[in-house]
């Protein structure tokens, strides 16, 4: 899927897509990531997605894990930005939002019954208030939220180059 990041030193917008990843070019915690994503890769029944710039695919800008609970409850297990788009000092802007949005919109496909187009997922304390101001999700309790199919669809709106119904 195509989706568009921020370069924030050019102030530009530089064509990316999130695609499927696999076990091979996983990032690596020792390479500067939070998670050890080819250790991770290797959990059975996990979706993997990666988002790459169309002009140097083999750099890994974020990425994103997706399972689900029970065989119908879409859960977000772990997002990443790359380690060099951390912060204000970041290289590109909309990398979380575009993976969280392309979350969303996996949820339309792999949600079952009443949980078709919500995403949950469990945040760090820390980002709680980030996700629900910037992002849209809902808290539910302790570290649990979610992204309802209204606020889902109004991520994709926003990163997503995709034609959504109303």
């Amino acid at each position: 899927m195509k989706v568009y990041l921020q370069d924030v030193e050019k102030d530009e917008l530089v064509e990316a897509i999130i695609e499927k990843a696999d076990n091979e070019g996983m990032p690596l915690k020792k390479d500067g990531w939070q998670f050890n994503w080819r250790k991770l890769s290797k959990i059975e029944g996990a979706q993997f997605y990666k988002l790459t710039t169309v002009d140097k695919p083999e750099i890994i800008e974020g990425i994103l894990m997706l399972t689900l609970i029970n065989g119908e409850i879409p859960y977000m297990n772990n997002i990443e930005v790359a380690p060099h788009n951390y912060g204000s000092d970041g290289k590109f802007e909309n990398v979380a939002g575009s993976l969280l949005a392309f979350g969303c919109y996996k949820s339309f496909e792999l949600g079952k019954e009443n949980y078709l187009g919500f995403l949950s997922f469990d945040s760090k304390t820390q980002l709680i208030e980030l996700y629900q101001e910037k992002y849209g999700a809902t808290y539910s309790m302790g570290q649990k939220m979610f992204f309802s199919p209204q606020a889902g669809k109004e991520l994709m709106r926003k990163y997503l180059l995709i034609e959504l119904d109303k």
